[in-house]
């Protein structure tokens, strides 16, 4: 049986991610006008923002000021670091407007610019698994003019969704008049909560069956490899093994910190306790900080460009060679 009293506020503190009527349930990202009493939670969101904007910056500098990164590999990594970029930007700027700068119109244009880059974060994921996969299937005609087309078309498409998903509640489509159509995230629409859900499932079954192709790709290039080459069996599998991990390890990174969010998105209510939203909510931010890891970090030419930036160390080794997005 559930207390007559508020899920989540026994201590009366209002946050991000409490109602504003005091019932703590759902996570409100609207300012309130009085000031508030600072939610451990929040401050979390904030640190994490905070680490989130760094990473991310470095990988946008580093693409930017690079003439060598400009292959579409690099564009949709560049992409990736720049929506990652916004959402920590995002996270940090919503603090300071709940509980510095209170106003209700510059919190609904924060909330749009979260919901514009985190929904350009899964996409632009979307979208470096599709290179990936072709860099794989037209392995002889990926570095032509055709995939720079294509490259730039994934580019415009995914800005272009995700800057009209952020302006939903902007041009009005939120709960402010209407607090009973309220989702588990304040000003939010259960619509349109509902719809980016929905539209998070369809990334991610596309995204699983491309990476499924990869995998069935990658076994079938290493044992031709193994046959010419006349390797053994062990290193034939060995090879294949340590590429389906990889793919494995990016796949399944994503999802655990989507899923449990996307989930309780269509699930939950505005009624729901705040802490649960917190508890999902957190580890799908979390995906934004692990991004540059997977995709910019662990990229050799990054490295190289990154080592010498700090370091002041210049690799005896050749200039950049051109790798392919399939490499894993």
């Amino acid at each position: 049986m559930m207390e007559d009293g508020p899920p989540n506020s026994s201590d009366g503190h209002h946050g991000w991610f409490t109602a504003r009527n005091g019932s703590g349930n759902a996570v409100d990202l609207e300012s309130v006008v009085r000031p508030l009493a600072l939610n451990p939670w929040d401050v979390v969101l904030c640190i994490s923002g905070t680490i989130i904007s760094c990473e991310n910056a470095v990988v946008v500098v580093v693409i930017f000021y690079t003439p060598a990164f400009r292959a579409p590999m690099f564009l949709l990594i560049g992409s990736l670091a720049m929506a990652d970029l916004l959402a920590g930007l995002g996270l940090i700027l919503h603090f300071a407007f709940v509980y510095f700068i209170p106003s209700e119109p510059v919190s609904l244009l924060t909330v749009g610019l979260l919901v514009t880059s985190f929904t350009a974060s899964v996409s632009s994921l979307l979208t470096i698994t599709i290179d990936r996969y072709l860099s794989l299937y037209n392995a002889l005609t990926y570095y032509s003019e055709r995939t720079v087309t294509r490259t730039y078309i994934m580019l415009i498409l995914t800005w272009g969704a995700s800057i009209c998903y952020g302006l939903l509640p902007i041009m009005g489509w939120n709960c402010l008049k209407e607090p009973s159509t309220c989702s588990i995230i304040k000003p939010l629409m259960k619509n349109h909560l509902i719809i980016l859900s929905i539209s998070f499932f369809m990334v991610f079954a596309v995204m699983l069956q491309l990476y499924v192709q990869i995998c069935k790709i990658v076994c079938r290039h290493a044992h031709q490899i193994a046959v010419q080459r006349h390797f053994l069996a062990s290193s034939h599998y060995v090879t294949t093994r340590k590429g389906i991990a990889t793919l494995a390890v990016i796949l399944g990174t994503f999802a655990s910190c989507w899923l449990p969010f996307a989930v309780y998105c269509l699930l939950g209510d505005y009624s729901y306790p705040a802490l649960y939203t917190y508890a999902t909510f957190l580890p799908a931010t979390s995906n934004s900080m692990i991004n540059p890891v997977i995709y910019a970090f662990r990229n050799q030419e990054i490295q190289k460009v990154l080592w010498t930036v700090c370091c002041g160390c210049f690799s005896p080794t050749p200039p950049f060679r051109s790798r392919s997005p399939s490499d894993v």
